[in-house]
């Protein structure tokens, strides 16, 4: 199985001829053509392995379109935090607590999608610009909408009523694209487990990745999917609300008034009714979850969008003499959805304080079990990054040549919470800077520790070379860098968290943007403040296009791919148990069929396998093995390599992936192999000892295989660092070791027509490979 970027079958299995023989384009298991049928010819293969590739870098990769979902990061770093839970007891009151908590902020990201959406295609087009003579002027797909014509679109609440149809269109996008990809993903069911199997795993050794429905997640996405779907719709109609009740207020017509009344109680009402759905939606892991939702579930999109078409009607009723002016009414509710995913992130820190105190194991968890809620901070700022960026830079194009939100802008610009917001991004970034340069210098500094031992570790009869040994050295003092992760990421959230609160606060007090708010302070100040702004401003829409140009490179890149891909490969592994709309779970697929392909290749043939994972594929692999049930998952080896297992997934996921659940995998396998490498950014050891004193980490291997020119090799050896394992003569040695610690239990291999005795032959998936 191959890692991040993705390997041809051509390439993983050394022959350019090969037969798809279980799979579709998106997913497939591959054989050598002289191998696909190999179980028809038993004699030809005794004693030898019949080699068999998996490939799903489809799943991941594809057109570049698909850069396109990067814009859903903020969705899928708040699903991250529901998965970053301290490895606390599953009965655990807090576990319960946790996860609500983080679906509640799942839920505001979609409200602040939607609110931005609103802001640009309500507040800055149909409400300020279309409202402004000076700013309509000369945009002509503008002109039926000014009330200079005093056309039929021209009253306010008719613009907006139109205007709604953008924000509508996001979420309606929203929605399809999460419906298609979970029948693609969500819905592919796990095999039945053989009966008569019970685990006799150690409480503490037990993993919620080995339980039934672990990776069917097709009801749960769904529920999330119509709660999410009628907060978005509920957010249109509270913004068009806000409008016309403001309007009807200022000695508008009674009936109206009254109308605008139920309706905001209608939305409540629905409010408050997703709201419980988001509070009862919890995974339900013990079995494929295939239980029908009720009808309050169902029907609540449908009558978010009645209201909302009720709400439409109420708000493009003629109201003569109404006229927008200065920002639109509500356009505050960005600072009460910051407040809110402020609160909740605090009380997610407290949970997880709570729950790692509980945890069973806690020497190497990332952040002290803080992971979740410093991810979950920077999703939200994330989320608030993208949407100002939007709101601001199209804000500035509609004004021309003024800067949003200054004095001599033609319209108001966005809301004062979005400059703030942008001010305090170069702020940022100066720590984050620092951060880096402190890095840089950790490396230096490890690079010549390291320099030292590097030529040791070679034939002392090849020549030195200091040029060599430095880059050696530089690429395991970098390869090390992928453990101070935690440092940046604790650095980037509690900035992150201080410099939030005081742009919400400046705004409050000011209720004016920075470069205006200073104009009595002294020069230097106010200098700053609107440097800070403009400056800010720009790297937000900055940061937007930066996003979708570094998606499209890593979708065409390979080298990019493996660079990027690993940070998206790691988000998108975990199901959607928080966002529905977040980037599907690729996981969702792989690992039912490698689960479908091995219990029923062990079934049919009564076979044995040795399972071999690079990178990302070795954490598929390992979640396959744990969906097997106990018989089959004796029958299995497994091989590793450049496996963030432990480094990464380990650390930072301890409830799933920590100590006690890799020893309770490994106790339940006929044995496991890990290879690494010093010079590996992304794999590492599992750091696990088998029973019997026997270590499961074979390494560090070396890298380069040869320091200097020999006569074997006349030219220098490259570093390999994550990529070709397999080029090393380790990995032959141990694959060949876990083939005959298998084979004096092996019998050979029956015609694919027979099946073991006591066993009903099941339906054909393809020929396998053991």
């Amino acid at each position: 199985m191959h890692g991040v970027g993705g390997t041809t079958a051509q390439e993983m299995l050394g022959d350019p001829r090969v037969q798809l023989i279980t799979g579709d384009d998106t997913a497939a298991c591959y054989r050598r053509t002289d191998d696909a049928d190999a179980e028809q010819r038993p004699d030809d293969y005794r004693g030898e392995p019949v080699r068999e590739a998996y490939c799903w870098s489809n799943l991941t990769s594809g057109n570049g379109a698909r850069a396109l979902w990067l814009i859903l990061v903020p969705f899928m770093v708040a699903n991250l935090a529901h998965w970053m839970r301290p490895a606390a007891p599953s009965e655990h009151p807090a576990q319960r607590i946790y996860d609500l908590l983080v679906r509640i902020l799942a839920l505001t990201l979609t409200v602040l999608l939607a609110a931005a959406a609103c802001e640009v295609a309500l507040d800055l087009t149909a409400w300020q610009c279309a409202g402004t003579t000076v700013c309509a002027a000369g945009k002509s797909w503008m002109g039926f909408l000014s009330p200079d014509n005093s056309g039929w679109w021209s009253a306010p609440g008719r613009r907006l009523a139109l205007a709604s149809m953008v924000p509508l269109l996001v979420i309606g996008f929203l929605w399809g694209l999460s419906r298609r990809t979970w029948s693609a993903y969500e819905s592919a069911s796990p095999p039945p487990r053989l009966p008569g199997t019970s685990r006799d795993t150690p409480v503490a050794e037990r993993t919620a990745l080995s339980r039934e429905g672990f990776w069917y997640g097709r009801r749960l996405v769904a529920r999330l999917r119509a709660a999410h779907t009628t907060a978005g719709v509920l957010t249109v109609a509270a913004v068009l609300l806000a409008a016309a009740a403001k309007a009807d207020g200022d000695g508008g017509h009674p009936v109206l008034a009254v109308t605008g009344r139920a309706l905001t109680a209608l939305v409540i009402v629905l409010a408050a009714a997703t709201l419980i759905v988001v509070w009862r939606t919890a995974r339900s892991e013990g079995a494929p979850d295939v239980s029908s939702d009720h009808l309050v579930v169902r029907t609540l999109p449908f009558a978010s969008l009645a209201v909302l078409g009720l709400t439409l009607v109420y708000t493009g009723w003629a109201r003569p003499g109404a006229r927008s002016h200065g920002p639109l009414p509500g356009a505050d509710a960005f600072g009460g959805i910051a407040v809110f995913q402020g609160v909740l992130v605090l009380a997610l820190a407290v949970t997880a304080w709570v729950l790692q105190r509980a945890a069973r194991d806690d020497a190497r968890t990332a952040l002290r079990g803080m992971g979740g809620p410093a991810v979950a901070l920077l999703a939200c700022a994330v989320g608030g990054v993208l949407s100002g960026g939007v709101a601001q830079r199209f804000a500035d194009w509609l004004d021309g040549g003024a800067t949003p939100g200054q004095a001599h802008a033609p319209i108001p610009g966005p809301p004062v919470l979005l400059s703030w917001q942008a001010s305090v991004i170069p702020a940022l970034l100066v720590v984050v800077a620092a951060v880096a340069v402190l890095a840089a210098v950790r490396v230096v500094i490890v690079r010549n520790r390291v320099a030292k031992d590097v030529p040791g570790l070679y034939d002392p009869r090849e020549q030195p070379d200091a040029s060599r040994t430095k880059r050696i050295a530089a690429t395991i003092a970098g390869a090390g860098l992928t453990d101070s992760a935690p440092v940046l990421i604790a650095a980037t959230s509690a900035v992150t968290l201080v410099l939030g609160a005081g742009a919400v606060i400046g705004a409050w007090l000011t209720g004016r943007a920075p470069g205006r708010a200073t104009e009595g302070a002294p020069p230097v100040v106010h200098a700053a403040a609107e440097t800070a702004e403009s400056l800010g401003s720009w790297l937000m829409g900055a940061g937007v296009i930066l996003l979708i140009t570094m998606g499209r490179r890593a979708y065409r890149d390979h080298s990019a791919r493996r660079t990027i891909g690993i940070l998206w490969d790691v988000g998108t592994f975990w199901p959607r148990a928080a966002h529905p709309f977040a980037p599907p779970c690729y996981a969702e697929r792989a690992v039912p069929d490698l689960t479908w392909r091995m219990a029923t290749w062990t079934e049919r043939f009564d076979g044995r396998l040795v399972l071999s994972g690079h990178s990302q594929g070795s954490v598929l692999a390992a979640a396959a093995v744990w969906q097997l049930d106990l018989v089959t998952r004796s029958r299995v080896a497994l091989l590793t390599y450049g496996s963030p297992l432990e480094r990464l997934y380990g650390r930072w996921f301890p409830a799933f992936f920590g100590p006690p659940a890799l020893t309770g995998l490994h106790r339940e396998m006929d044995d496991w192999r890990n290879l690494w490498r010093f010079t590996d950014p992304i794999g590492g050891p599992i750091r696990l000892t088998c029973e019997g004193g026997r270590r499961i980490d074979q390494g560090p291997l070396r890298d380069p295989l040869s320091f200097g020119r020999t006569l074997q090799n006349p030219l220098p050896a490259q570093i390999l660092g994550h990529g070709d394992y397999q080029a090393d003569p380790v990995f032959g040695t141990v694959r060949a070791e876990l083939i005959a610690r298998l084979s004096p239990d092996l019998p050979g291999q029956r015609p694919a027509d027979e099946s073991p005795k006591g066993r009903p032959a099941q339906g054909s998936s393809g020929k396998s490979s053991g």
